[in-house]
């Protein structure tokens, strides 16, 4: 018996010094942590979470995040996401107050491409608006395309058909009010993504919250319940800034996201008093 106890010791104090090594050593890590907190950002594409929430969330009318000098992020530059998106949007906005049909179409053939890699659960989605937009388009070329330059033309020229029973005499406004409905809800859901505090709701449920607010209103029950549903398998903030803005900071995908945001709700408003002024906005 004497003879092991010399044996016994050392595995006792062996079992008591791993737990202490491990505890040592997350205190060691957290430490370089927060030297490293204190004296920088970390390398790579995310920034460091600040103590406050981010800026355009106290201050929405300032400026951007970025200093003067400094050039604005690639993804609003011509071969930018954003920024293929948002030129032929901000285009469609022409001086008369109106709405140029093939500049809006075209902004929204870049935001399908946009939305269409937020996940196979949303491909219906995208190819239904594709298909509207490829259904309007037909009109803006077609033989009749003098009455569809705009918005304002093509009202002008479908309203006289309108009725609850008669939508199929005025297809392009029809169609129009779809997809006016559905920029809403890119609208809504781009800018609550951007200006998401961290720790609050994730992307999912602020596009759900959009899409209650938009869409949802007009949808029978089953088709909420299957949206709201899709949603759960709806992309992270992360995957949505960077969808957004490859390669940029989050500061950055943020402010350019926020922009983005600004672009469609511009197009939205415009789009939504022409709409009232003709008396389409209960077509369906």
């Amino acid at each position: 018996m004497r003879v092991a106890l010399p044996q016994r010791v050392p595995r006792r104090w062996l079992h008591s010094a791993i737990p202490l090594a491990v505890f040592t050593l997350l205190l060691v890590y957290f430490w370089a942590r927060s030297l490293r907190a204190l004296s920088g950002c970390r390398s790579g594409a995310q920034s460091c979470i600040a103590r406050e929430p981010p800026p355009f969330q106290v201050r929405q009318q300032s400026r951007p995040l970025e200093a003067p000098e400094r050039e604005e992020p690639q993804c609003l530059g011509p071969q930018g996401m954003l920024g293929r998106m948002m030129r032929p949007f901000r285009a469609s906005l022409n001086p008369e107050r109106d709405v140029e049909l093939s500049q809006y179409l075209a902004g929204w053939r870049e935001l399908v491409r946009f939305l269409t890699p937020l996940g196979s659960i949303f491909a219906f989605a995208t190819s239904e608006a594709s298909a509207k937009v490829t259904a309007l388009e037909a009109l803006v070329h077609g033989p009749e395309a003098a009455h569809y330059t705009s918005l304002a033309t093509m009202v002008a020229w479908e309203r006289p058909g309108i009725a609850p029973r008669l939508s199929a005499r005025c297809p392009g406004s029809l169609t129009m009010l779809l997809l006016h409905r559905a920029l809403r809800w890119s609208q809504l859901c781009l800018h609550r993504v951007a200006t998401g505090m961290l720790g609050g709701p994730d992307a999912g449920a602020q596009c759900s919250d959009a899409y209650g607010t938009a869409l949802a209103p007009h949808h029978p029950w089953f088709v909420r319940q299957a949206a709201h549903l899709a949603f759960l398998a709806f992309p992270g903030r992360g995957r949505l800034l960077e969808l957004a803005c490859p390669g940029s900071k989050e500061a950055e995908a943020r402010n350019a996201l926020v922009r983005a945001a600004g672009t469609l709700e511009d197009v939205y408003n415009r789009t939504q008093g022409l709409l009232a002024d003709g008396g389409l906005l209960e077509l369906a």
